[in-house]
């Protein structure tokens, strides 16, 4: 005897959930060092990762007062993009600034 429909429908849906998992997401973080200076940290948050003014000058103190501050969450090959980007930026400015990221 075949599979019920009730069988074949959870079958399917099975297989759909399995192949199309939500991508796992990454937090990327800013972190603070004694070099940088304040005015590039607002111009990497404003330009690399699209925050208005206001909120990038918040992070940036949050960075400076805490050591460090989530940016933004993303998925693993943007996270990954945006990290190097800020790095690459650093390095042409002659700032050691890092980034990192951690699953959410």
């Amino acid at each position: 005897m075949g599979k019920t429909w009730r069988e074949i429908k959870e079958s399917i849906e099975t297989h759909v959930k399995e192949k199309y998992k939500t991508p796992s997401l990454y937090k990327v973080i800013l972190l603070n060092d004694d070099y940088t200076t304040m005015d590039f940290v607002v111009y990497v948050l404003r330009h690399i990762f699209n925050k208005p003014t206001d909120e990038a000058t918040r992070l940036m103190l949050n960075v400076h007062r805490q050591g460090a501050a989530v940016c933004g969450i993303y998925t693993k090959d943007i996270a990954e993009t945006k990290i190097a980007t800020v790095h690459d930026l650093a390095i042409q400015h002659g700032y050691p600034l890092k980034c990192t990221m951690e699953l959410e």
